[in-house]
């Protein structure tokens, strides 16, 4: 059984996001080991990107404060590897086409094999140019999560018969950031995919309190928060382990007696 596949094995999974290099690296490492004690069953890292897809300005602007900071890809494979010193939490990188791309495919996939990571979000590549990049994280056990948004449609059951990992299910239409109501038919979706798949699904997009997190736990797999996270590392800085912490294990209590 991959890590990926043990998140979700004894029930719903709370997967918290992060931006790394926001402010600096050292904060990133620390925030994800105060995650992980917290009781997140999974974390996504962000590879910050100047030009991000999907993402609304709290992310725009972590992504902005690393890369002013210096943040490189380098850096952040650096970093997964201390994690992986004593962290066991499946790690998945949250990024764009360009950053592969720049990188290298097979280069960026062996290297991400090396450090420890178990999955990969291209939130700006559609289904139909998966094969680029599929094929190269395949070969090194990565698993590059399929996303299904309220526009898929009749293209759902095509995306599902594809995914590993897990389901990315996007809950509303716009881009990443808190949201006080959440009206997509959602269970409709997750049907849908249920019937194509087994693979679990994880809904993200606009999730920030308890509240909600349960009923997205409750409707699907698991829960994704990541704007409500990195509004709290700009607010807190060097500081935000803490309050991360804090606010991760709330969240992660409400998914888990979903």
């Amino acid at each position: 059984m991959s890590k990926i596949a043990r998140a979700f094995a004894q029930g719903n999974a709370f997967i918290p996001f992060v931006t790394c290099g926001d402010p600096t690296i050292e904060t990133t490492e620390a925030v994800v080991r105060s995650m992980a004690d917290a009781g997140a069953d999974l974390i996504e890292l962000g590879i910050p990107f100047s030009d991000p897809t999907a993402e609304g300005p709290v992310i725009q602007e972590a992504s902005t404060r690393a890369l002013a900071a210096g943040a490189t890809t380098d850096a952040i494979f650096e970093m997964v590897v201390r994690l992986r010193q004593d962290l066991d939490i499946p790690l998945v990188f949250m990024t764009y086409a360009n950053v592969i791309f720049s990188y290298g495919i097979e280069r960026f996939a062996q290297r991400a094999e090396e450090a420890g990571i178990d999955g990969i979000i291209l939130p700006d590549v559609p289904f139909e140019e998966r094969d680029e990049f599929a094929p190269a994280f395949a070969a090194h056990g990565i698993d590059l999560i399929a996303m299904v948004a309220p526009t898929s449609e009749d293209r759902i059951a095509l995306i599902a018969k594809e995914a590993s990992g897990f389901i990315y299910l996007v809950s509303s239409l716009g881009v990443t950031g808190v949201r006080s109501q959440i009206t997509t038919d959602l269970e409709g979706i997750v049907a849908a995919i249920r019937r194509t798949t087994d693979v679990p699904v994880a809904v993200g997009f606009g999730i920030s309190t308890p509240e909600q997190a349960a009923r997205m736990a409750r409707l699907a797999d698991g829960a994704i928060v990541g704007s409500a996270i990195v509004r709290i590392v700009g607010a807190q800085g060097a500081q935000a382990a803490g309050p991360v912490g804090d606010y991760v294990r709330a969240m992660a209590e409400a998914v888990h007696g979903a």
